[in-house]
């Protein structure tokens, strides 16, 4: 496994923030061989849709040159007029072939890891001139790989491109005896197929490479446990991230606030501005349990679900408020309340034990008291004495 300086395995994989810190710095996975394989397929591709065009142009050449007046050759005017024409008409002709080799120049380096533009990969590191550093560089395991690389690629492309030219030996050799125009045409068809052949081996290749630099840059970004610790410890101080982690912590809370509303017996409102929703244990006693409260669009929210589940809803104002201001989440209801939640669950018990066909009707609550301690305004302020 991976070490840091101080001796510490990097077995945690890289954060978020490290991999953006070494894309800045211009640290991604490259493959040279990506980048040599792409631009042998362009040279193919353009020699198989250009290839007769440049037969023609060759030969056209050709005739022009030979063909060239004996008081052109002896002017010098005339014979640098001559050649400009020749350059020209070469340009003009290659100029179509040579744009796809460039453009397959500039993909190939950054199909892997994308454009980076980063001044930091090329500020010099004094690290990178301790020789302790470099002999571990050298025998390590992506110098061994890239050692193994070379080897395959003279190998595996050698043999591919003799391979090629020893089945076009006999083409090559009828070339001396045919026609110029024929001649042209199946050299540039054996050149083409030699190149095809190389850019298939290049593929095998590649096919390796690319998945080995994912692995060996994913390995050189590992860091420690401490290392992820540090980080951590650093992103939870600045304000931004604490806001995130607050605003996550909000969103888990109405979710699972949202969830108990459900299998609460009875939801209190304002009824506009308050929603509160309380649970009682019969059988376990203790205290009625707040789960779940909210204001204005939570309190409509709360009510909705309520609604959906069968969940009697009651409005009490004054009862909502002090429940909503005195009282946590997944917390029992203060003493000061226990008399007036008790006159509600009292009666929503009955109601339901009616509905099911047991017992009489309850009588409406009506206006339920409160202690003075206990009466809060819309503000969550305590309400003045009379």
């Amino acid at each position: 496994m991976a070490e840091n300086d101080n001796g510490q395995e990097k077995t945690e994989e890289a954060t978020p923030k490290r991999l953006e810190k070494s894309r800045e710095e211009g640290q991604v996975a490259r493959s040279k061989e990506l980048g040599t394989a792409l631009i042998l397929l362009a040279g193919v591709g353009g020699l198989i849709v250009y290839g007769g065009d440049f037969g023609q142009a060759l030969m056209g050449v050709m005739r022009f040159n030979f063909s060239m007046p004996r008081d052109v050759a002896f002017d010098e005017s005339l014979m640098l007029r001559h050649l400009g024409n020749t350059s020209i008409f070469i340009i003009e002709t290659m100029l179509p072939f040579f744009a796809l080799i460039a453009v397959a120049a500039v993909v190939g380096p950054v199909a892997l890891g994308g454009f980076i533009l980063s001044g930091k990969a090329l500020v010099p590191k004094l690290t990178r001139l301790d020789p302790i550093k470099g002999i571990k560089r050298i025998f390590s395991l992506t110098s061994l790989v890239e050692l193994l690389k070379s080897i395959c690629k003279v190998l595996v492309v050698g043999s591919m491109a003799y391979f090629t030219l020893r089945n076009a030996e006999m083409d090559l050799l009828d070339l001396a005896h045919a026609e110029l125009q024929p001649a042209i045409v199946q050299m540039l068809t054996i050149v083409a197929w030699s190149v095809l052949a190389v850019s298939a081996s290049m593929i095998l290749i590649v096919l390796i490479d690319v998945p080995f630099q994912i692995f060996d840059h994913s390995k050189k970004l590992k860091m420690t446990l401490q290392e992820v610790k540090d980080e951590m410890k650093d992103s939870e101080g600045k304000p931004e991230v604490k806001g995130r982690i607050r605003q996550l912590q909000r969103e888990m809370a109405q979710r699972r606030m949202m969830e108990a509303v459900p299998e609460a017996d009875v939801v209190i409102t304002n009824p506009e501005h308050f929603s509160i929703a309380l649970k009682y244990d019969v059988e376990g006693g203790g205290a009625p349990i707040l789960v779940a409260k909210g204001v204005d669009f939570l309190a409509i929210k709360i009510r909705e679900i309520a609604n959906a589940n069968d969940v009697m809803i009651l409005a009490a104002p004054p009862l909502a408020r002090a429940i909503y201001f005195t009282t946590e989440i997944d917390d029992e209801i203060p003493n000061t309340l226990y008399l007036a939640v008790a006159q509600v669950l009292a009666y929503v018990f009955q109601l339901r034990s009616y509905q099911q066909g047991k017992g009489v009707k309850p009588k409406v609550v009506g206006d339920i008291e409160l202690p003075r301690e206990a009466r809060y305004d819309t503000q969550g302020n305590p309400e003045p004495e009379a």
